[in-house]
């Protein structure tokens, strides 16, 4: 008899990589020999200047990154994890060689070999294949799932009505009935619901085990549904479906690991903190009533791509599993906009900002271009009073979209869209008159980092003919801000382990140090910080700041200075963000939301990532930080790539 580990995540959770850490969007296209050396010629679609580029990369450029990238880290502080899986693992040896045969265990993506390790102590006889009928640790996999109502999340799937006060009264831009009716996508969205607090939603069902899956058997990839009736707690618009997971190590359900956020928890205090196993939301493909007492069905629905959700009537066989085809957006938004920018259109305040500033920069006569990604900054500069408003959609699937608004809110012969890039623009695409007031949020699809969207500089460079004399650029500036933090639990993701359940895991920290020394280590990375809180170790310093009013410089742009360090902590990193300045009195903000306190938590915007910058010298935290200390930094800007180059170093300050 054969004992299999199953190490990774099979169930609910997007892919790390992609969620939190692709920073330089590539494709390899060419291999060419130089002075002996192998050398990869990438292709890069520049987020920043908008541009092709051909970059040269050490042979060993995807081997380093796929190391620096790994979670393996965040996985080995997992400290639950790794007990119940040790315990699980000794049950399972033991229960092969009490029926007298050999414990011969295959490692499923093996990994750091800890799980390996633990299974030899453990007494296996030998670690590499397997047998017909295994003993599977984890042995079972239970998927649960709870029906809100949630104005936030639902915020993240649909387009709500904008109200724009005008001179003539309230104006309210509307969703164009397709994007009513799509069911948007399927596609999982993974968050930490820790940090979504309890009074964000409703909870309109008890929590339900939805499916099951026994690791020891094999599994079907048809595709499946499960149906689960439920009597509503409360009545309310069922929208949301929060989901995770629970793996059993052991067939008698006695060594357990959850993943259910702090409400659903027997002992919140205990709550392990994770990211590579996470909790998820789903959307229905449409809001429903329902009502208190009245029962009825929550069915998830699976095929060999994903899992998806729907709410149905009981029927007169409770036994029935109705199947339903995969949801496809059909509208273009969902397609178009990620979850964070559908709430970011949603969030009304930012728009009542964006109408403020407006208002003080309309003219009579003034002719607008608004250059941003699916943007609805062109409807309120018309509802506003600009004479004439131009907008630019570069990308097929954002003109389409854009002109369903539009008509949708009877704008088509009011808002002239240009389906174009935005470099390319002619005197004839704007019909041969001068823009006086060039708008942009600025958003473009393409960025990743916060500095990405600088390419709003870039467009205005290019389209600097098109404008008139003394044009008015809005937002009119932006700047660059930093600031020293310490991370409750995100540090964990670089952090070496050194000693896991008593197994020396030096030789994987000495590996993934390598590949981050090869250039990870010298780079931001973003992440959602509203979901991974942090406090504060010193006050938010301006970097850079770039003047929209004017082109683009030619010569690169440094700054250097340092950060003092004001309160008592842990250095795990540097946070930066950008703040653009609509006018010179209204800014917006990418990160930092509100002023910062002597204790609690910084309050990050939910809406953007920030950029993270981890400090290699102090990831570990048990490296003591005696005395007053600061850390230095130099910034700069290269014009000619659009890239900004950072290194932050904890400096003593007494010496």
């Amino acid at each position: 008899m054969a004992a299999a580990l199953a190490a990774s995540g099979m169930l609910p959770t997007a892919d790390l990589f992609l969620r939190r850490k692709l920073t330089r969007p590539h494709f390899c296209a060419n291999i060419e020999e130089l002075v002996g050396n192998m050398k990869v010629f990438c292709g890069r679609a520049n987020p920043t200047t908008g541009s092709l580029e051909w970059l040269e990369e050490d042979e060993h450029y995807d081997y380093h990154q796929e190391i620096a990238r790994s979670s393996y880290a965040d996985m080995l502080h997992d400290k639950d994890r790794n007990i119940k899986y040790y315990q699980g693992i000794r049950a399972a040896v033991s229960r092969v060689k009490d029926r007298g045969q050999k414990a011969l265990v295959l490692d499923i993506g093996t990994g750091t070999g800890l799980l390996s390790m633990m299974a030899v102590t453990a007494g296996a006889d030998f670690c590499y294949a397997i047998e017909e009928n295994c003993e599977a640790v984890p042995h079972k996999a239970t998927v649960y799932a709870q029906l809100v109502e949630s104005r936030r999340m639902w915020s993240w799937n649909k387009l709500f009505p904008v109200h724009v006060q005008t001179s003539l009264g309230e104006q309210v831009i509307v969703p164009p009935s397709e994007l009513e009716r799509c069911p948007g996508a399927p596609s999982v969205y993974d968050i930490q619901l820790n940090q979504v607090p309890s009074t964000d939603f409703t909870a309109l069902s008890d929590v339900l085990p939805m499916f099951s899956v026994d690791f020891s058997k094999q599994v079907s990839s048809s595709a499946a549904c499960h149906s689960k009736q439920f009597v509503p707690l409360a009545s309310g618009q069922a929208q949301v479906v929060l989901s995770w997971w629970d793996i059993e190590m052991d067939p008698e359900g006695k060594i357990t690991c959850t993943m259910a956020p702090f409400w659903a928890q027997t002992n919140p205090q205990e709550l392990q903190w994770r990211d590579h196993w996470m909790q998820c939301v789903y959307f229905l493909p449409q809001e429903e009533p329902v009502v208190q007492g009245s029962p009825r069905c929550l069915v998830a629905h699976h095929d060999d791509y994903c899992v998806w959700y729907s709410l149905q009537r009981t029927s007169a066989d409770e036994n029935e599993e109705v199947y339903q085809v995969r949801p496809v957006c059909d509208c273009q938004a969902h397609l178009l906009w990620n979850r964070p920018r559908f709430g970011e259109i949603n969030d009304q305040d930012r728009t009542d900002q964006y109408a403020q500033a407006l208002r003080t920069v309309l003219m009579p006569g003034t002719i607008c271009l608004c250059v941003s990604d699916g943007s609805l900054l062109s409807l309120l500069a018309h509802h506003l009073g600009a004479e004439q408003v131009f907008t630019v959609e570069s990308s097929a699937a954002s003109y389409r979209l854009m002109k369903r608004i539009f008509k949708a809110n009877h704008l088509e012969d009011k808002v002239s869209i240009i389906k174009k890039r935005p470099e390319l623009l002619t005197s004839a695409d704007l019909e041969g008159k001068k823009v006086s007031l060039l708008l942009g949020e600025p958003f473009f699809a393409t960025s990743l980092l916060p500095w990405h969207n600088l390419y709003f500089w870039y467009v205005r460079t290019s389209v600097d003919q098109h404008l008139e004399p003394g044009a008015v650029v809005m937002p009119q500036a932006a700047s660059l801000y930093a600031m020293i933090v310490e991370f409750r639990d995100l540090w964990r993701i670089r952090s070496p382990c050194g000693d896991c359940e008593g197994f020396d895991v030096h030789i994987m920290d000495d590996m993934i140090k390598h590949s981050l020394d090869f250039r990870e280590s010298r780079e931001a990375e973003p992440h959602p910080l509203w979901e991974y809180p942090c406090r504060s170790l010193s006050e938010p310093q301006q970097i850079l700041t770039f003047d929209f009013q004017q082109p683009v410089p030619q010569k690169p742009v440094r700054a250097e200075g340092s950060m003092e360090l004001r309160r008592p902590g842990k250095s795990h990193g540097a946070v930066l963000w950008m703040e653009y300045h609509l006018t010179p009195d209204s800014t917006v903000s990418t990160g930092l939301m509100n002023p910062l306190e002597d204790k609690g938590d910084c309050c990050w915007n939910p809406h953007c990532k920030q950029a993270v910058y981890f400090l290699s010298t102090t990831v570990d935290p048990r490296v003591p930080l005696d005395g007053p200390q600061s850390v230095s930094y130099a910034v700069e800007f290269h014009p000619l790539t659009g890239d900004i180059t950072m290194e932050f170093r904890l400096a003593d300050t007494l010496n």
